[in-house]
């Protein structure tokens, strides 16, 4: 078995490493500049999209985060990441709410774009305020989204609900920092905060 991880420290590939801890099986990383090499032909070959993360398994590739929380469920049964037959709707519903309506709209919010009118009927999302009221009250139901059990739907939601609110785009409501809470107590999310960070201070030039 070969997994290799392409990723940035500084982008969605934390999502990606979060996952691949909390699966355990082991993993190569390989750690790209924005400039140089997630340009390069090497890694062109990989994600024509020149974005990160991607995951090579065993030769098949799997880009965005969100399919790569699921694939990597899936393809390690061990690790109790993917659903049961009583959490299948919730997680692939959330999940894919995240990865869909609210990622537009968190971009739409962040570019200064408000939909308005006949506007809101085309976006997937209709408007802001719907969409975060929609995600908190999915978040509130239950322990984790899916249900009472930690599942790999959480590290793509929770990463997305983590991200926009540590940078204001999303209000950071009881619901979603009792949620985070929650996650960022896992042994697997800070073993992988914890790599990122180090990857990103080895990159960073000394002061001085």
């Amino acid at each position: 078995m070969t997994l290799t991880f392409y990723t940035n420290p500084q982008s969605r590939g934390r999502i990606a490493r979060w996952m691949l801890e909390e699966v355990g099986e082991p993993y190569d990383t390989v750690v790209l500049d924005y400039a140089t090499t997630m340009k390069g032909d090497e890694y062109r070959a990989v994600n024509p999209m020149m974005k990160v993360p991607a995951i090579v398994h065993d030769g098949w590739v799997v880009t965005e985060s969100a399919a790569i929380c699921a694939y990597l469920a899936e393809a390690f049964p061990a690790a109790g990441l993917a659903p049961t037959a009583d959490e299948r709707a919730d997680y692939y519903r959330w999940m894919f709410f995240t990865a869909g309506p609210m990622e537009a709209a968190i971009t739409n919010k962040s570019m200064g774009v408000a939909p308005e009118g006949r506007q809101q009927q085309m976006a997937g999302y209709g408007n802001f305020d719907l969409a975060a009221q929609v995600l908190d009250g999915a978040v509130a139901r239950h322990p984790y989204i899916a249900g009472e059990r930690f599942t790999a739907a959480d590290v793509y939601v929770g990463s997305g609900v983590s991200w926009f609110t540590q940078f204001g785009l999303l209000d950071r409501t009881p619901a979603f920092a009792d949620y985070l809470d929650r996650l960022h107590a896992r042994p697997a999310f800070t073993r992988a905060a914890g790599l990122d960070d180090a990857a990103i201070a080895a990159a960073t030039p000394p002061v001085g």
